[in-house]
């Protein structure tokens, strides 16, 4: 049976109120400062008092299991998840900044947005029908590795029957049963640990597992396990782009574990995807996205170790839904969803994406334009006088 969940510090819950009433995506609470939200990018404060760390110990305490409280005060990091009143709900990571608690707190949407809706590209629907192999979201933090999955898991759930078997640390998007059944089980209330709950989930059945977070060797094992042993198993990974994230999942073994490791991810690391949220002209987050498909020659490269010819693999394959990011940002500026200096900041190539619209903007002007064009960088300068 579970405990009655915390309620929580009024105080807090007048700024959580006011975050989600802002559209702020975290709110952070430190001493010597006052909480501040954080909207697009911008950081504003809440008011001009600034927070004492007893203010910020009672708030976080406030929202904390006992049991939280007590692992909170011996690693010194908690994460959780806090739901309000009014069904909104927070992801939590509480931990010591100069030896006194501090807060930063995520809102997660109460409702699982679509694929479509989040602009992601329509390969990712197919992804979430995989029938086995393993598929890695992966970014920055706050880049939302999390939401993708969460989109996919919901396409599945909506268009096809199984079950679905989550294990999260801490629970973040609440799915409800559709056509097929979701069984989520959160780390520290649920099951003891990712080991635990994954050492036993074959024996629920599942055709779709999903890991919060891959953050070590064993989850990693676990992952590899159930995707060749015929489930689809899906998680996050922090990694820049597809190429890091096969160099770091490299990297939780020893070397001389890497030629079985590169055979069994040449055969099951099904798709990587990895993203970035640029400023759009519209005043919204966009996400930029490199997908990596595990075509024949791909997979040819990881078996090999040749984890450097990825990111060029990707740009000239002619596999359909194959992306890098610097192919995703130029199409987010034609379309006009991102501005040339986003799009200049954001890509990898710079020199290329820059080239590019130099190219597309020939294009457009047509021939004459391009000859005009030529003509005035050809001209004298203009005599002064």
């Amino acid at each position: 049976m579970h405990e009655q969940p915390p309620s929580g510090d009024a105080r807090l819950l007048s700024c959580l109120a006011q975050m989600v009433q802002e559209g702020a995506s975290d709110l952070f609470l430190t001493a010597g400062a006052p909480p501040t939200l954080k909207r697009q990018g911008v950081f504003t404060p809440i008011g001009s008092v600034a927070l004492s760390a007893q203010d910020v110990r009672e708030q976080a305490y406030s929202i904390m299991r006992p049991a939280q409280i007590e692992e909170f005060e011996s690693r010194l990091e908690c994460d959780l998840a806090f739901q309000t009143g009014q069904a909104d709900r927070f992801r939590v990571n509480v931990h010591l900044q100069r030896g006194q608690v501090g807060m930063v707190v995520r809102y997660v949407s109460p409702k699982i947005p679509s694929l479509d809706a989040l602009g992601l590209p329509p390969v990712l629907k197919q992804l979430a029908f995989l029938k086995g192999g393993l598929v890695l979201a992966v970014g920055a933090a706050g880049s939302g590795k999390s939401t993708t999955l969460a989109s996919m898991l919901d396409y599945r759930n909506e268009h096809t029957t199984g079950h679905i078997l989550t294990v999260e640390d801490p629970i973040e998007y609440l799915h409800t049963h559709k056509k097929s059944l979701v069984t989520q089980r959160e780390v520290g209330l649920d099951t003891l640990s990712y080991d635990e709950a994954l050492r036993h989930a074959m024996r629920e059945a599942p055709n779709v597992i999903m890991i919060g977070e891959i953050r070590d060797r064993l989850t990693l094992q676990h992952a590899l396990h159930y995707a060749e042993s015929g489930h689809l198993c899906v998680s996050t990974l922090h990694a820049n782009n597809a190429n890091q994230a096969v160099q770091r999942i490299l990297n939780f073994f020893p070397e001389d574990a890497h030629n079985q490791l590169l055979m069994d991810l040449s055969l099951n690391l099904k798709a990587v995807v990895a993203q970035r949220l640029i400023a759009g002209t519209r005043g919204k987050l966009v996400p930029a996205v490199e997908v990596m498909l595990l075509s024949h020659y791909v997979s040819d490269l990881i078996q090999k170790g040749q984890i450097e010819g990825l990111k060029t693999a990707i740009e000239r394959s002619g596999e359909v839904g194959m992306c890098s990011f610097d192919q995703s940002i130029f199409a987010l500026f034609e379309r006009g969803e991102i501005t040339q200096a986003e799009a200049v900041a954001n890509a990898d190539n710079k020199t290329d994406v820059t080239l590019r619209m130099r190219l597309a903007a020939g294009a457009s002007l047509g021939v004459e334009g391009m000859q005009m064009a030529r003509d005035d960088e050809d001209a004298p300068p203009a005599a002064t006088h």
